[in-house]
């Protein structure tokens, strides 16, 4: 991406930009490409909190999904995972049971249960093995052709998947833009519709925000660092393996050529822990 501009796919960015109760017809039109819901759920949507939190004490930002609720009530939670996450799956399960849950109050049947949909971005394969760019899981017996029901929906959204034709559908247009990484990529998008063309207005607007900026630098930072962490942590975790492959190596008795061999450590480290 061009420095003048920042991300659509950052996490931060799009929070920012889908986020803000100013830009609801954007979120609805982007909501409106991805669901087959009827017309009507539109008339009244609701971003559950458009602000952004701070969950600790420290500096990391905190919530940065948008969550809705339409006009019967359904609920929509829509993310966007820029790099792989482990057990991302099951955290994706684990959400969608905690909107289910929480509808349910003291005294209140289940009947009071909504539709639940959670929206999931990624720019990296997480559906492996599938090519289309766009998936929808429902509870679903496909061998009887059965559905249990349509209380539960997941819909995933591969931005790597897209092709390069255009399948003259609005989500294609969205997910264009939402991958835009340079200033003609945005110039293009925004010549497919009058909302898309706005959002390309609100990014540039967001773009020269200096707090914008500064929320989206910070989000960087935080990635970085919890990259570098990690890294650290499994280089440790490699260390400490190599040695525990060593030391019983020296119990059986196999020289130390081949332990050097075999784990990548030193002569000098090997004789060190046989003493």
């Amino acid at each position: 991406m061009s420095a003048d501009f920042l991300p659509p796919k950052s996490d931060i960015v799009f929070k920012l930009l889908f986020g803000d109760e100013r830009n609801i017809d954007l979120l609805t039109a982007l909501l409106k490409s991805v669901l087959d819901l009827p017309h009507s759920e539109y008339a009244e949507v609701t971003i559950v909190d458009p602000h952004l939190l701070r969950e600790f004490e420290t500096d990391k930002l905190g919530i940065l999904d948008v969550k809705v609720t339409t006009k019967s009530g359904n609920i929509i939670d829509i993310e966007i995972q820029v790099a792989e996450t482990p057990e991302l799956k099951e955290r994706i399960i684990f959400y969608i049971a905690k909107m289910i849950t929480e509808q349910i109050g003291n005294g209140q049947d289940y009947d009071a249960i909504k539709h639940v949909v959670s929206i999931v971005i990624t720019d990296f394969d997480f559906i492996v093995g599938s090519e289309p760019y766009h998936h929808k899981y429902t509870l679903y017996d496909r061998e009887n052709e059965s559905e249990f029901t349509d209380l539960v929906s997941l819909h995933t959204l591969e931005l790597p998947k897209l092709p390069s034709k255009d399948d003259d559908t609005e989500l294609y247009d969205w997910l264009r833009f939402i991958r835009a990484e340079t200033e003609e990529d945005l110039n293009m998008s925004a010549q497919t519709n009058t909302q898309i063309e706005k959002a390309v207005g609100v990014l540039k607007e967001l773009s020269a925000d200096e707090r914008a900026r500064m929320l989206y630098d910070a989000r960087e930072k935080q990635r970085r660092d919890e990259a570098s962490r990690l890294k650290g942590a499994l280089r440790e975790g490699e260390a400490r393996g190599k040695l525990e492959v060593a030391k019983n190596a020296i119990k059986a008795g196999i020289a130390i050529d081949q332990i050097t061999l075999l784990t990548g450590l030193s002569r000098e480290e090997i004789e060190r822990l046989q003493k």
